[in-house]
């Protein structure tokens, strides 16, 4: 890249970009001008440059598109079309994007992935929220899968000293992220053999659980396939041992893993080792033999019948031991091992073993166990699963409760009734909660009955009724036997129990003709009675009875039964049992009756009170014979009652009524007015229209629209009227938002049409617009609105074939609808639906319209596009004239498009007038094939591009001069090749020159500088030749030699030879031209007599031309020492110029490096530096080599030199002094690195140094990433004084890490620019009380006084909180403070805040504390200066009032003006402004008299800690 003039510096993660093998793009400052450069890798040697200042810019994989980002603008451009495609700006910034297709980029932002399409006029789409794991991470690249369905995020970042790295994979699908760590990450396929799609790597297994049925495991892939893995138990044992002929390997792995197959083997051992008497041996192979094949009472046996040696462990005890190391013992080892424990009284050890679970659990066990501690048993049971035992145990434990749970949880069936009978006799209550336990559960697990008859056996009656409650809840009809009996035995024992029983109603199916009427209860015995008789005889003791159940009960009664009960109440006691008040009840609540015959009666009856007639004509709806009745009748007053107590709802039927018999309108619309909005409009309009009097809501209606009314029935019947009377109905229909637009516009299809398409419209009724239209042959507003509808479904079907209104649509459509509208969406729908019509003569009309008519969207692209497109297929002859005509469509893709269809001169005219120049001449070579067309175009364009194109295609034809001159005027040396074979073969060569010069200066390549060195030759430009070889050049100048020999140009020749140092060919070269002396000079030489050759040489080396031959031959022989000498020799010469300094030192660097320092030092500015620089850089001197950078002032490459190799160079004094110099910043720091790590005890001499030059938070943040924050501790001191917010938190944080309280204060008083809450919330979790006082300062420094208030009252900092208080000028937190002094009786604080806060408190809300709180003798000093400030206040007031009157005075008795005066002081704001207490206005301020002691202290109060 620096080959072709890119600045080392702009290459770099950041500025750098390549999306793909076809760009790179680079940004750069050239000068102050920012640029882009792009290298299109095809034709790397002509990057193109373009003056664009952006943050990042990143090129499409394919095309020349290139996309731009500057802050949190977006934009895409066309290189080639020189056109902007898109752009957005972003709510957020993009941290990272690149192209991830053709058409799509994909963008980061500190939150959130998006991809934005470059396809339409979408805007970036978020695809994902960004994982927590990736905060505070560099995205380094973001990939995504072939189907876009997989998404991945890579960012690294710094933890630890080391880089780690993060990524985040999504699934489009399923919306899911998952963390990975990792530093890149790649998607990719693979094809399995046989298989001819593409394949994914793998297909994980996510979760595994351990396979209980085959000892394997079992696991789920992605795919969802449920997957089990096992080992064939039943054989391995059997293959290890026979076929692989392995017993002691078959041993191990039937031990270690319980296999069967070896038994044989491990009873063959067991026998051997336990006849050899080796009984320890033994007993591990018993223990140790898979499936327990050894572990028998039979071995058990064989070791007990083992004598026991004196002094020797017992066998069988060393057996036992071995299995208990080993794990659990079985059945009879258990039994065996407890048994003599047991028997020794060493219960806990046999308890520890349980404990440990050493021992299987057996019934026979916990029988052994039971002998000695029942408790212990019945864990044993538990645990063996022997539920009779444990119920036994628990039942003589006395822990009856358990019993349920157990025997439920194991499933197991007790006597219930056995144990219920045994815990009566011992505890009755247990008893009941034990019954009540065996009952909870739907099935009880007891029979109930039994369980009665057990509380009964010893007389429970209170048990057992508190106990049939709970059981009988549900009321069940399968228990009614229960229900009965329940009800006897408290009839006979406890009769109040009884009713209350059956006053709550909790039974339904007990013996309801059992004598429980006779218990004396009358109102249940009616309740119960069935007979006619039995019910009056009890029926008329009504002073018995409550007179609501009375009245309740006879709503229960039938008709005929209810008037034999009431007669025989009146024979038995007429004054009592009359009631007439209970009419209205009776109709009201009573569904016996039959509707009619009340009816009649009641009219009939002719009562002074209608209610009861309204009553039974509401409920059972004869509203309308109520309304004749009661108006015929002169009772109107009953019909406002029906309407505004009874039923409101009714009102729409009574006002019907109320019009069939010819009533006053006034009195209709006065009686719609009072009930209001309780009824249905929609009724109510009903049954006026019915009646043709809609108009008689008219004033109703409108008020109720005034109130705010949006019920749809209202604005419907208001639509109605105004279309009937013609009151500006389509002002209504337009503007109203409530109505139903399918009724109204269903109502005015007859009336007015055009109404009719207004309602539809509103409403969007599609299918009743269309129809509406087509009868009435509205297209206008057909078309209308399906522009403004924008639903392509409908345009479908309006565009159908069938549609005989078709041709008419799309007239109005083009003529009227589009023309009018100015939204782009209903364009691009209307033509969307043209196209899906397959209608490309009317698409190219309404296309036409849209973008020739000179619309606002005439230069719309996609329109544009799609009206050439239709015409390239639907009629070629317009093609020109759109293409003529239209400025803003995809020229590329057009010609293209073109092209394709033979259309070549339509592709030219395209190419041309957007100037894409290379595909217009293209056009004209490969397809009209004119070149003299193409001359004249290439002519008028001039672009190095199209006389590229126009070259090559001369030099295919023949035209050799044309085609150099046009590849000259090109600037293209990429045919150079052919240019030279053929310009070879014709005798151009003259212009054959000119092009190579041209070519060389774009590409350095061998062949073509040695064409032009034989190009200069045959052209006789000797001269010239000899100047270029002289110069740095790749030419094979001993090939050209010799084809200049061959072909007889011997003077060409001959500087060639002398150039490569070749005297041979040389020396025949001059014979050849008859030069003889000229090989003289170098015989001393070649005869080793290196004196004379010094002597000779002496007059060679004043002539600067011949030193580079001179030192060559030297060289070449290999006399360095010689020729050093020789120059040493000629530096006292007069004539000894530049070159002679310069080579010797060159020498010096090759062969005597340890000289060269010293003649540096001599004759530095004697030499050519930089020539020297680079021979020192070769020899690694670099010592030398920084000197050389100082003296050529390159105190940038001096540093860097240094810091590289500080061994060598670097010296402490002059770096601080070079650095000092450096114009490059990040030198700076990659100085200051270098000293970290290599001198860090020297680092704050540094960063003094630089303190000028540096970027103070750049450097704190590098000194913050590498963790050594606090070595740089005096540099931040020295700088803080700029008050830089970095700098600022740096040194509190530091500060705070040394529990440094006194400084942090002081660096926060005097320097403000830090996160003030930031630290204060770091502070107030500090566990030194100074830090937290700290953060308390911080939140009053920044108004949030509450919390400083909170914080200094948790540390009691009371002194504090008072300060701050008063500082806040907060009435309500001084008060609020004063409370919780009081609260927390802290009475003397109480008092010093009175004094520091004076001037926020109230006096009366001091005194009403001081009073509730016994404080009286604490206030009064603060109550008696307020009564004295308030004494002066009312005394300067009455001096003020005073001379206030007398001013009046004297102005009463001049000349009264009849104006008022400008400016009269009667307004209150110009009263003084003071803080006081409430309730003292007008008085000047007060200034209290400072406290007895500073800071607020008062006497008594408490210290702060």
């Amino acid at each position: 890249l620096q080959n072709i003039g890119i600045n080392n510096a702009s290459i770099g993660f950041s500025t750098l970009t390549m999306e793909s093998d076809r760009f790179i793009c680079i940004r750069e400052k050239v000068g102050e001008t920012a640029q882009v450069v792009i290298v299109d890798m095809n034709d790397h040697n002509n990057p193109t440059r373009r003056p664009i200042s952006a943050d990042s810019a990143i090129m499409n994989p394919v095309s020349k598109v290139i996309a731009l980002k500057a802050g949190k603008s977006l934009q895409i451009f066309n290189i080639e079309l020189k056109s902007k495609i898109k752009s957005h700006a972003m709510t957020e910034e993009v941290t990272f994007w690149r192209w991830i297709t053709v058409n799509t980029i994909a963008l980061v932002t500190e939150t959130a992935a998006y991809h934005w399409s470059l396809e339409g006029d979408s805007t970036p789409v978020k695809m994902f929220d960004r994982h927590a794991s990736l905060s505070g991470c560099q995205i380094i690249n973001y990939r995504c899968d072939n189907s876009q369905k997989w998404l991945l995020i890579i960012g690294i970042s710094a933890q630890q000293n080391r880089v780690a790295g993060a990524m985040q994979l999504y699934s489009v699908e399923r919306r899911v992220s998952q963390p990975i760590e990792g530093h890149a990450g790649v998607f990719m396929e693979f094809r399995v053999e046989a298989n001819a799609q593409p394949s994914n790597l793998s297909e994980t297994i996510f979760v595994t659980v351990p396979h209980e049925a085959s000892g394997g495991i079992m696991g789920v892939n992605r795919k969802g396939q449920v997957l089990s893995v096992s080992m064939d138990e039943d054989n391995v044992i059997g293959y290890v041992t026979n076929n692989l002929q392995n017993p002691d390997l078959a041993l191990k792995l039937a031990s270690r893993n319980n296999l069967q197959g070896a038994d044989d083997l491990f009873l063959r051992k067991f026998n051997a080792l336990f006849q050899q008497g080796n009984y320890s041996e033994a007993a591990k192979v018993a223990a140790s033999a898979p499936k327990g094949i050894l572990r028998t009472p039979q071995t058990i046996q064989r070791f007990q019948q083992v004598p026991v040696q004196p002094g020797t462990t017992s066998p069988m005890l060393q057996y036992f031991t071995i299995l208990l190391d080993q794990g659990q013992l079985n059945k009879y080892e258990s039994l065996e091992l407890c048994r003599p424990v047991l028997q020794q009284g060493r219960k806990q050890v046999v308890e520890k073993w349980l404990k440990e679970d050493k021992l299987e659990c057996s019934e026979e066990l916990g029988d052994l166990v039971k002998q000695t501690d029942p408790t212990l048993a019945l864990s044993v049971y538990l645990r063996a699963n022997v539920p009779h035992k444990v119920i036994q145990c628990f039942a003589e434990t006395g822990q009856f409760q358990k019993i349920v749970l157990y025997a439920k949880k194991v499933g197991y069936s007790p006597d219930y009734i056995f144990l219920l009978r045994n815990l009566m006799r011992i505890n009755h209550e247990q008893g009941l909660q034990f019954a009540q336990m065996l009952v909870q559960d739907d099935e009880p697990l007891a029979d109930i009955s039994l369980i009665v008859d057990v509380f009964m056996e010893q007389n429970l009656v209170q048990q057992c009724t508190s106990f049939l409650l709970d059981a009988l809840k549900n009321n069940r009809p399968s228990e009614g036997h229960l229900q009965t009996r329940l009800l006897e035995m408290n009839l006979m024992s406890a009769p109040q129990v009884a009713d209350a029983i059956l006053g709550n109603q909790m039974f339904s199916h007990y013996d309801k003709a059992h004598p429980v009427r006779e218990g004396g209860l009358l109102q249940r015995a009616l309740e119960h009675y069935t007979d006619l008789y039995d019910i009056k005889r009890a029926v008329v003791h009504t002073h018995m009875l409550n007179p609501e159940w009375l009245v309740n009960y006879f709503g229960n009664l039938s008709v005929d039964d209810s008037l034999e009960c009431l007669k025989a109440m009146l024979q038995a006691n007429i004054r009592q049992n009359l009631q007439f008040k209970e009419v209205e009840r009776i109709v009201r609540e009573s569904s016996v009756y039959e509707a009619e015959r009340v009816k009649n009666f009641l009219k009939e009856a002719k009562l002074t009170d209608q209610l009861p007639l309204i009553i039974v004509c509401d409920r059972f709806d004869f509203v309308h014979d109520l309304v004749l009745y009661l108006y015929r009748n002169s009772l109107q007053k009953y019909i406002e009652i029906y309407v505004q107590k009874v039923n409101p709802s009714r009102l729409p039927v009574v006002v019907g009524g109320l019009l069939d018999v010819d009533c006053a309108e006034d009195v209709i619309k006065q009686l719609i007015l009072v009930v209001r909005g309780q009824f249905s409009t929609d009724e109510l309009v009903a049954e006026v229209e019915k009646r043709n009097r809609l108009k008689l809501l008219l004033p109703w209606l409108e008020h109720r629209v005034h109130e705010g009314s949006e019920e749809p029935a209202t604005h419907n019947a208001l639509a109605k009227i105004y279309i009937d009377a013609n009151n500006n109905p389509e002002r209504f229909l337009r503007e109203n938002r409530f109505y139903d637009s399918r009724v109204i516009g269903k109502y005015t299809e007859k009336r007015d049409p055009h109404l009719s398409c207004i309602a539809y419209e509103r409403g969007q009724c599609d299918d009743d617009l269309i129809r509406v239209c087509n009868e009435n042959s509205l297209f206008k507003s057909q078309a209308r609105y399906l522009v403004k509808r924008k639903d392509e479904a409908l345009w479908a079907r309006v565009l159908q074939e069938d549609n005989v209104y078709r041709r008419q649509l799309i007239d109005q459509v083009v003529q009227t609808a589009l023309s009018e509208t100015n939204d782009p969406e209903e364009i691009s729908v209307s033509v969307k639906s043209f196209m899906a019509a397959d209608l490309p003569n009317e698409l190219i009309e309404l296309l036409e319209k849209i973008v020739l008519d000179n619309t606002v969207f005439s230069d719309h692209r996609n329109l544009q596009n799609l009206l050439i497109l239709t015409a390239i297929k639907a009629d070629r002859n317009r093609v020109m004239e759109y293409i003529t005509k239209l400025e803003n469509f995809d020229a590329p893709e057009i010609a293209q498009i073109a092209i394709s269809n033979q259309l070549f001169e339509e592709a030219f005219a395209v190419f041309k007038k957007f100037e894409v120049n290379e595909s217009a001449i293209k056009v004209l070579i490969e397809h009209i094939r004119n070149l003299d067309r193409a001359y004249e175009f290439a002519e008028k364009c001039n672009e190095p591009a199209v006389w590229s194109q126009l070259a090559s295609a001369q030099l295919e034809e023949g035209f050799v001069k044309e085609a150099i001159d046009s590849f000259i005027k090109a600037n293209d040396p990429s045919c150079y090749v052919d240019v030279v074979r053929v310009a070879g073969e014709t005798g151009h060569w003259e212009d054959l020159v000119k092009f190579l010069l041209m070519a060389r200066k774009k590409a350095k390549e061998s062949f073509i500088e040695t064409e032009l060195v034989f190009a200069y030759a045959k052209t006789g430009r000797l001269a010239d030749m000899e100047e270029y070889i002289n110069s740095p050049n790749h030419a094979k100048i001993a090939e050209v030699a010799d084809r200049c020999f061959d072909q007889e140009m011997y003077e060409a020749a001959k500087i060639l030879y002398s150039n490569v140092s070749n005297y041979a060919r040389l020396a025949i070269t001059q014979v050849k031209l008859g030069e003889f002396q000229s090989a003289v000079c170098f015989s001393c030489l070649e005869s080793q007599e290196y004196r004379l050759a010094q002597i000779c040489g002496l007059n060679i080396i004043i002539h600067a031309d011949e030193l580079e031959e001179l030192i060559n031959f030297y060289q070449t022989r290999g006399l360095f020492n010689e020729l050093i000498s020789l120059f040493e020799a000629g530096l006292g010469l007069d004539r000894a110029h530049m070159g002679l300094f310069t080579e010797l030192a060159i020498l010096y660097s090759k062969y005597r490096p340890a000289k060269l320092k010293e003649h540096l030092e001599l004759f530095w500015s004697r030499i050519n530096i930089p020539k020297v620089l680079r021979a020192a850089e070769q020899a690694h001197l670099w010592s030398e080599l920084v000197f050389l950078y100082e003296k050529y002032e390159e105190f940038d490459n001096a540093i860097l030199t240094m810091m590289k190799h500080p061994t060598e160079a670097w010296r402490e004094s002059f770096f601080k002094e070079m650095i000092s110099k450096c114009a490059n910043i990040e030198i700076y720091y990659k100085a200051i690195k270098f000293y970290l790590d290599f001198k860090p005890l020297l680092l704050n001499d540094l960063l003094q140094v630089l303190i000028p030059r540096l970027d103070h938070t750049r450097t704190v943040s590098f000194f913050s990433k590498e963790g050594k924050i606090a070595m740089v501790k005096p540099y931040l001191k020295a700088v803080q004084q700029n008050n830089n917010k970095h700098i600022n938190e740096a040194l509190n944080s530091l500060y705070i890490d040394e529990e440094d309280y006194q400084s942090l204060r002081a660096s926060i008083e005097a320097f403000n620019n830090f996160d003030n809450i930031g630290l204060a919330q770091k502070c107030e979790k500090h566990e030194l009380l100074e830090f937290r006082r700290i953060a308390a300062f911080l939140y009053k420094g920044n108004n949030r006084f509450s919390q400083s208030i909170e914080l200094c009252k948790r540390d009691r900092l009371y002194k504090d909180a008072m300060q701050f208080a008063a500082d806040s000028r907060d009435s309500e937190l001084a008060a609020a403070l004063l409370q919780w002094f009081l609260d927390e009786k802290l009475t003397e604080c109480f008092c010093a805040c009175l004094y520091q806060c004076y001037d926020l408190l109230k006096p009366d809300k001091v005194m009403e504390l001081a009073w509730r709180y016994n404080l009286m003798d604490y206030t009064m000093p603060y109550m008696v200066q307020v009564m004295a400030e308030y004494q002066a206040r009312l005394e300067r007031l009455e001096q003020a009032e005073a001379v206030r009157a007398e001013s009046d005075e004297k102005a009463d008795s001049g000349s009264n003006p009849i104006v008022m005066p400008s400016n009269p002081m009667l307004m209150l704001t110009n009263t003084p402004h003071s803080m006081m207490p409430p309730g003292v206005a007008g008085m000047p301020p007060y200034q209290p008299p400072p406290p007895p002691h500073q800071g607020g202290y008062y006497p008594g109060m408490p210290q702060q800690f």
